[in-house]
């Protein structure tokens, strides 16, 4: 790969929606991609997020089975990317072992991360869903700074319900919580 293909991209650009033709497999060199999809209610729930030495499941279905995206990606930071068309791709997956061997392990941590995710979703109760969202987000001082709503988006949820959590988990003693940031 040689830097003169790779691109800069601004934080919050949109890289692709709902219905649009995939343009090429996208390689994140550095920043980081937020996949995520909206009902038709409006509410959003965060796929996954892409970094460095991931992948992108939306544009890895859309390139193997030729069709459009079904969610939305956008530049969750300023991303560094590089995106290789369709032919090369396919060139890439059967000339090229280690490229092959980093994509395939790629795609099998990135669908275990799904089953996580539908896991949280159908079968764990919401407060433990909220606990481990919080400790996903925080940093390395145990702080997450997030709102209630982007909380509500990470989750796929109602701002109200997270807000309950969040008093269920401070009265218990679990959490504190501050103007803008939970400890």
């Amino acid at each position: 790969m040689n830097a003169g293909n790779r691109l800069s991209v601004p934080q919050g650009h949109v890289l692709f929606r709902a219905g649009d033709a995939c343009s090429g497999f996208v390689i994140v060199h550095s920043g980081t991609i937020k996949v995520s999809l909206t009902a038709e209610n409006g509410r959003e729930i965060i796929l996954y997020r892409v970094r460095p030495g991931e992948i992108c499941l939306q544009t890895f279905g859309c390139l193997l089975n030729h069709r459009p995206y079904h969610a939305e990606g956008m530049a969750e930071t300023d991303l560094v990317i590089e995106i290789i068309s369709h032919s090369e791709f396919t060139q890439r997956v059967s000339g090229e072992p280690d490229f092959r061997d980093r994509l395939f392990d790629a795609v099998a941590s990135r669908f275990a991360d799904m089953e996580q995710l539908v896991e949280d979703v159908a079968l764990t109760g919401f407060t433990a869903r909220l606990a481990r969202c919080l400790l996903r987000l925080a940093d390395s001082d145990h702080v997450v700074t997030a709102t209630h709503e982007s909380l509500a988006t990470e989750m796929g949820s109602g701002r109200a319900a997270v807000s309950r959590g969040l008093g269920a988990l401070a009265r218990k003693g679990v959490i504190t919580i501050e103007r803008g940031r939970i400890r």
